[in-house]
């Protein structure tokens, strides 16, 4: 017969779980609050994003010249223009090849498509030019159709492009005050906080930077293997213009899902109207090989010993920020979860229960305690 639940216990339980459904509740409703001031002051939340990972990123260039009795006013402003001549020599690498044989490529184009209708018109499609040429002209007319949405598009394209650049430019400035005076930011937080605050929040911004200068330094690392292989593929296949590709492919690194996208994209035209369709088709599986070993293994692999995260929380950070926030979640979901696993687990190392050292009157750990085994 099976025995009776107790109901005191019961109770107890519900009580508990009570108490814990309504303590989340309270987190959730806190972080609910919490994301909302964050998408209202995006504005000023992404620029200062953008310049905390420049300047991890140009910061050991500037510790270098601190320690060697530069002022730091003098080794940020250094830094700082020496970053901006670096992305000026990257894009001139890039635009300059490309300008040059502007001709040439267009010329490819034009011949990239006569050869397309040339296939299409031949077997197994046997599509003829009275075919194609309805279907152009259904394209034209749909997109007659859509000049209002286009317009709509381009002016939306036009104000991105000018939030980026305003963007762009208040991160550099604050990537220059933080190479300047980023010293004195944490004994400056801790005289502001009260008790143990100025000693727990300095901890654990100081673990946090860290982890944001291993998450560049990964991002990095996984851009120059990317632009290594796909320059090595594009090298064997002859393609022109390899080394402003795997400099595209080694900056788009930076940018998730987009900039891959978008100079795998770049790569496949240039194969397209240089070198036809069959080296098309063969960069473009090279490019989804290394995208595919950069998504699975690359990435997980490096940042997982970079961060201290596992592979698989490393892409599931990368799916959940993507699913919420598009773009901007992919790209800072993996350094989010670091920072959310940095302030975990100092929170853990203050809980943890310290072994209280054993007084003169008590028992040694292989001592039997005669004074709680005594009958009483």
């Amino acid at each position: 017969m099976t025995a009776p639940l107790s109901t005191s216990r019961s109770r107890a339980a519900l009580r508990i779980s009570a108490r814990v459904s309504a303590e989340l509740l309270l987190v959730f409703a806190g972080l609910a609050l919490a994301l909302w001031l964050l998408g209202r002051m995006w504005s000023v939340v992404w620029p200062l994003v953008v310049g905390l990972l420049l300047t991890t990123l140009t910061w050991p260039v500037a510790r270098f010249l601190r320690r060697r009795g530069w002022p730091p006013a003098l080794a940020a402003s250094v830094v700082t223009v020496l970053f901006l001549l670096v992305a000026t020599g990257v894009v001139a690498l890039i635009a300059v090849p490309v300008a040059s044989q502007s001709g040439e490529l267009t010329d490819g184009v034009v011949e990239g498509i006569q050869r397309l209708r040339e296939w299409a018109a031949g077997p197994p499609l046997n599509i003829g030019d009275a075919q194609i040429n309805q279907a152009f002209d259904s394209a034209v007319a749909r997109a007659q159709e859509g000049l209002g949405s286009m317009v709509g598009a381009v002016v939306t394209g036009v104000s991105t492009v000018v939030n980026g650049v305003v963007t762009a430019v208040l991160a550099l400035f604050l990537m220059f005050f933080f190479l300047k005076d980023g010293p004195r930011f944490l004994p400056w937080l801790a005289r502001q906080l009260p008790g143990r605050l100025a000693t727990d929040v300095p901890a654990v911004c100081a673990r946090g930077w860290a982890t944001l200068g291993s998450f560049v330094r990964s991002q990095a690392a996984v851009g120059l293997l990317d632009a290594v292989l796909i320059g090595l593929g594009l090298w064997i296949l002859g393609i022109p213009l390899v080394l402003p590709l795997a400099v595209l492919t080694f900056v788009s690194a930076f940018v998730p899902i987009i900039g891959a996208l978008f100079a795998g994209f770049v790569a496949v035209l240039i194969a397209l109207v240089s070198s036809g369709l069959t080296d098309a088709l063969i960069v473009l599986a090279i490019i989804v090989v290394v995208q595919q070993l950069e998504g699975n293994v690359f990435q997980p692999m490096i940042q997982s010993r970079g961060l201290g995260l596992h592979a698989a929380v490393v892409l599931l950070a990368v799916t959940l920020g993507g699913s919420l926030a598009g773009i901007v979640g992919s790209l800072l979901a993996v350094p989010v979860a670091a920072l959310i696993a940095v302030a975990w687990n100092y929170v853990r190392e203050q809980l943890v229960e310290t072994a209280e050292a054993p007084g003169p009157d008590d028992p040694g750990p292989d001592e039997p305690d005669t004074a709680a085994a005594a009958p009483s």
